[in-house]
This record gives C-alpha cells, structure tokens and sequence, in this order.
C-alpha cells in the first residue's frame, strides 16, 4: 500500500484484527446485503443499513446535517474517533458511507477502509460474532457540508462539451450503451438508457484484485490514464445511485491523489429522468 498517494487511508485485516477494539476507534459496516451484519460481524462494529441510514427517508437525498449528527451520536463516534469503513461487494457502500462522512468534516486523516473488506475478513477464516455493541452519544457536532466532494446535475451540465472536465461512468458497458438501465435484481431505475455525452465507461470493478483488495497505485494508473482521465483536470464520477461511483472517487482521490474528484450522486437516476438532458448510447 506503500506506493499510494495516501497510504494511510487504507487498513489491512491484520491491523483490524490488532487493533478494531482499541480505544478511539470505530469500526462501521456496511454491506450491499443488509441482512449480512445480522448474519455475523466484525466484534465491536456497528452496522449501518444504507437503504434507511444513509439517506433521508423522505427527500431523495442523502442525510441532512442532522441526520448525520445522530447517526455518529447514536455509533459512538465523535470528532476524534478514527473511523474504519468495511463492507460487502469489495466496500461499494462502505466508501459510500466515507463519502459522506468527508461531506461532513469529518478529519480526512482519521476516515480509513479496511482493504478488501468483509469477504477478505471471512476468506482469512476470521471470527465473526452477532453481538450487537451498544455506544454512548458523543455530543458530535458536524461541520459545513463539503461541495468540493459533491456534483449536482448542474455542475455537470455546466461542463457538457466544454472538456474541462473528465465524466467517469462507472456502471456497467451494458448499462452505459443503454441496453439494461440498471443491474438484475435492482429497483431504482430511470426512464432512458445510455450515459452523460463525453463520459468514458470505466467500471468500477477494474479497481479491484482477486482477493477484494485494490489494485497497487501503478495498475490504476494505467487503467484511468489508458482511458483519457487527465489528472490535471476535475473529474466527476457517477453510476446509477452514487455508490459505486463513490467507490472510483476513493480510489482517485485518495489512492492516485487526484486534486479534485467529486461524485455525482445523483448520478443515472437522475440524469436518466431529466427532462430536457443529453444522454449518448454510442
């Protein structure tokens, strides 16, 4: 992990495993499966359910600053804690819920993923137990929310055809030509099929290795430059519903050091539904 822009984001199992109960540190997963916590977890973490915690059960939106605030308060984390994100399907949700805990304020050198996550955790034969653990209220107080991490569909259209800016779509190629508008077994969905004109299709996938780790810096390199992401510029990432593009903006941010990368969290299913919007299936 040595060869990464930021190295220290990342946590091995091993240090989780030395380490996940010491004093100032939190451990929250998150799992595509929301059942999967239930079934056995990391001893000491707290789960987090993304389909009812990690956004306003009545705007479509992600949580308010309030929402935010109780959802630390009622983890047990406060603005010092270290919190180590893990979860199922190579960490798709766990950086979703880092991202908005940098949305937030939360301080960036104490927001960690644990590499390759929960299956690597249970692949190495690591205990697992069903304990629920019980946490204190710290009083958390977030700061402004962050719009250098976050694109709307106006920062978007505002950059179409201009090439200031690299669009990263990170769903599917089947979902980028239009021919599904989102994977089997998935609800949200859009009216249109194809992708944002001037994107280039880099599924998030191509990021990580066999065993669920991220790839090393220099194989990311070469799979984002190979396809036209200039690191000088901005880039905007965007899927169907912002996680799996939360996951690429990880990886650009923190492990090549991309000065400016933000998500597009509203991503297809808004984009697809906009009335008036561009879309390309070529």
């Amino acid at each position: 992990m040595a060869d990464y822009a930021n190295p220290d984001v990342l946590v091995s199992t091993e240090w989780v495993a030395a380490h996940g109960g010491d004093a100032g540190i939190r451990l929250l997963e998150v799992d595509v499966d929301t059942s999967a916590y239930a079934e056995g977890h990391i001893a000491g973490a707290v789960g987090l359910n993304w389909e009812t915690q990690l956004c306003d059960q009545v705007r479509r939106d992600i949580l308010t600053k309030d929402q935010f605030e109780a959802l630390c308060n009622d983890s047990g984390i406060a603005t010092d804690t270290t919190v180590i994100f893990y979860g199922d399907n190579n960490n798709w949700f766990a950086t979703y819920a880092l991202w908005q805990f940098r949305y937030y304020g939360h301080d960036e050198s104490l927001l960690k993923v644990m590499n390759g996550g929960r299956q690597k955790w249970i692949d190495e034969g690591r205990a697992l137990v069903t304990d629920v653990p019980d946490h204190s209220s710290t009083g958390y107080q977030a700061k402004f929310p962050d719009d250098n991490v976050r694109a709307t569909a106006g920062n978007v259209r505002d950059t179409l055809g201009q090439g200031t800016v690299n669009l990263v779509d990170v769903r599917s190629p089947a979902e980028f030509i239009g021919e599904v508008i989102a994977p089997p077994g998935m609800s949200e969905t859009a009216q249109r099929g194809g992708h944002i004109p001037g994107a280039a299709n880099i599924p998030w996938a191509t990021a990580v290795a066999e065993d669920g780790t991220f790839k090393s810096h220099d194989e990311l390199q070469a799979i984002y430059g190979g396809e036209g992401v200039d690191d000088s510029k901005e880039t905007i990432a965007y899927c169907r519903i912002g996680e799996r593009s939360s996951h690429t903006w990880f990886v650009l941010k923190y492990l090549l050091g991309y000065e400016k990368v933000r998500n597009y969290d509203g991503s297809w299913t808004e984009w697809g539904n906009l009335v008036g919007a561009p879309i390309a299936r070529d």
